[in-house]
């Protein structure tokens, strides 16, 4: 009766310590994508999509101290009617800038999807928003897609510096240290 006892006790113990353990178990804050739609206008094929946990804390400190941030975002689609002859329709890159300008202390987003246009705010969470998302990128005219096919849009986002201002990167030899990138997700759909 005492060994079964003993044995319940260290049996509640072990219970109690795995639930203790995945309680105060960190969450995993890698980037990767989410939301990500694709749908048309009246003229062209477009894409949303969210980058999550797309920053670090020393991220935003070296953003701080005048260090610019870089999400580049890399897409592909293809048209996937037969395995042996995928054809590529686009290839395209577009990148979202995180500048701050601490004599002013304002952050500027640029969005080279739209000509480098920026936006200007003073609120760290908004331009954090700004840079994780795409808001209906235009991807391709549907003139160039044929009805009813089969598509997909390889995506994937490297995060990292940006570019230094000019001798800075003798100063901060470790400027790659918090590159980091998703995983490449592929969207699967008919036109």
């Amino acid at each position: 009766m005492k060994h079964v006892a003993v044995r319940l006790v260290t049996l509640h113990f072990l219970i109690l310590l795995f639930l203790a353990s995945s309680a105060f178990a960190k969450p995993d804050t890698s980037p990767e994508i989410k939301d990500i739609i694709v749908t048309t206008s009246e003229t062209d094929l477009l894409l949303f999509a969210t980058v999550k946990n797309g920053f670090t804390q020393r991220m935003l400190e070296d953003l701080n101290n005048g260090i610019p941030i870089d999400f580049i975002y890399q897409m592909e689609l293809i048209m996937t009617g037969n395995r042996f002859l995928n054809t590529t329709l686009m290839e395209a890159t577009i990148t979202h800038t995180l500048q701050y300008d601490q004599e002013n202390k304002r952050y500027h987003v640029t969005f080279s999807e739209k000509n480098d246009k920026s936006f200007v705010t003073d609120d760290l969470s908004r331009a954090k928003q700004l840079m994780a998302e795409l808001n209906g990128v235009k991807i391709i005219p549907l003139s160039q897609l044929v009805p009813d096919a089969p598509y997909a849009i390889h995506f994937k986002v490297t995060l990292k510096k940006g570019a230094l201002p000019l001798g800075m990167h003798r100063f901060l030899p470790f400027s790659s240290l918090w590159n980091f990138e998703t995983d490449w997700r592929t969207i699967e759909f008919r036109y």
